[in-house]
């Protein structure tokens, strides 16, 4: 093969020409897919539709006469617009409680390869309620690399919000500029009060996401299935990548276990021609086989058209090993 059409793994590696981000954004599926088994304590990680029996709250609503199966936003907007300020308060706290507890692994997982692979330029936005997002960003710190940046969409029991200076920071920790407690964000909101405007966090969560979405080279969408009870969000984002006809080029990828029918029904608006690709595993994703050069192979295939090698995360390795073998992209980022 001619060597001018083709690109290899050490010519990737060396090669950081890509400025413009990659977005990520997570469900609740992409945990349940970090931990498919339970977190490291064997807790389940909750869907949407399992979350009223995974958290304790089944048995709990049976007995207020709410019908536990009904979509767990819908049974939360009802309680909170009859007023019933008890419920809603016993519902938040063992929403949040159940949340607080959920722990990674002690040996890497599949966010701890995500958050590897992408570089300070790319953004993870997530739905998500559950900490372990922010665990493995924080045990991954020791890796000497530069990391992506991190947005929550609907708030998170892991990451608190200083009004006064309007910083984000780790949950019970202190600003660093006014030196007082981070305040915990809100779990929670009522279907029809999703005015996401209204709450300073989320608005600056949201400014994130929709500053990336406009510059983005390629979406990687990961256990998001755009439910019904979040077509405001989708509005949002849909309002920033723009009209698809203006997206000639960008690719958008998904992570799920939905069928490419269901895919292209939900996300119809984020896709160009055949410019999309579906897998139901993150290892078989763009991200997992170009670690932190997802957008040098998105330039080297789709615009100079040449032949690319994978370079997969190894899956195997201790954290130690992992941050060695990652240890292959500093020099050039570092001269970037």
């Amino acid at each position: 093969m001619n060597p001018d059409l083709e690109v290899s793994v050490e010519q990737e590696v060396a090669q950081v020409k890509m400025k413009r981000p990659h977005v990520v954004v997570l469900g609740a599926g992409a945990s349940r897919a970090v931990c498919p088994h339970g977190d490291k304590n064997g807790r389940v990680l909750p869907l949407m539709c399992d979350l009223t029996e995974v958290v304790g709250l089944k048995a709990l609503l049976t007995r207020w006469g709410i019908n536990p199966n009904q979509n767990f936003e819908e049974i939360f907007s009802d309680l909170y617009e009859r007023g019933e300020k008890d419920k809603v308060e016993r519902v938040q706290e063992t929403v949040e409680s159940y949340f607080e507890q959920l722990e990674l692994p002690d040996e890497p997982a599949i966010y701890d390869h995500l958050v590897l692979s992408l570089r300070e330029t790319d953004l993870i936005a997530t739905f998500n309620w559950d900490p372990l997002l922010t665990q493995a960003f924080l045990r991954n710190g020791q890796a000497g690399l530069g990391l992506p940046k991190l947005a929550f969409l609907h708030g998170n029991v892991g990451v608190g919000y200083c009004e006064k200076d309007r910083v984000t920071g780790l949950a019970g920790r202190l600003c660093p500029r006014c030196r007082r407690r981070y305040t915990r964000t809100q779990l929670l909101y009522p279907i029809k009060l999703k005015n996401y405007s209204d709450n300073p966090f989320i608005v600056n969560e949201w400014r994130q996401l929709n500053w990336s979405l406009r510059n983005a080279f390629m979406i990687t969408v990961f256990g998001y299935s755009a439910p019904r009870t979040d077509q405001e969000a989708i509005g949002a984002m849909r309002s920033a990548w723009g009209e698809k006809s203006q997206r000639v080029l960008e690719q958008t990828a998904f992570i799920t276990v939905q069928t490419e029918e269901e895919v292209m029904q939900n996300w119809d608006a984020f896709i160009h021609t055949h410019h999309y690709e579906v897998q139901a595993s993150f290892y078989d994703s763009w991200i997992a086989n170009h670690p932190r050069r997802t957008g040098e192979a998105y330039i080297n295939q789709y615009l100079e058209a040449k032949f690319i090698d994978d370079n997969p995360v190894p899956r195997e390795m201790d954290f130690e090993q992992l941050w060695a073998w990652f240890g292959q992209f500093k020099e050039a980022e570092a001269a970037a």
